[in-house]
């Protein structure tokens, strides 16, 4: 219970430390483009790191490590990122986030999250 209240506190957060980040939104396809990943990656690495420890292996909130995200079913997980957890400060991110960007964070979280890029890598 404690771990679950903790990642909420850690996404509400990210929430609002995001902002107005997320001015794209995904490609039709559900599958966002290289630049929307580029800034997923940079959000989740920034804004979630916060909380959650700037190498996502925890702080405020609970890590979200491979280990422990691999361990969730996807749909709970895109549910907690696109929805948040009411009666929680874990807030939802339908916002500024497309429904195809939460299942791409997930999928990312559960097979170890990306490094951001470095400025140069960002620059092609």
């Amino acid at each position: 219970m404690l771990r679950a209240a903790s990642f909420y506190i850690a996404a509400c957060a990210c929430w609002a430390l995001a902002g107005g980040a997320f001015g794209a939104q995904s490609a039709p396809s559900g599958e966002p483009g290289p630049e929307r990943q580029a800034t997923l990656i940079r959000m989740v690495r920034q804004d979630c790191g916060s909380c959650h420890g700037l190498r996502l292996t925890g702080g405020l909130g609970p890590a979200l490590t491979r280990d422990v995200m691999a361990a969730q079913p996807l749909d709970s997980l895109v549910s907690v990122i696109f929805n948040g957890r009411p009666g929680t400060p874990m807030p939802g991110w339908k916002s500024m986030i497309s429904e195809g960007d939460a299942v791409w964070i997930a999928r990312q979280l559960q097979a170890g999250f990306p490094a951001e890029p470095s400025a140069s890598q960002a620059a092609r």
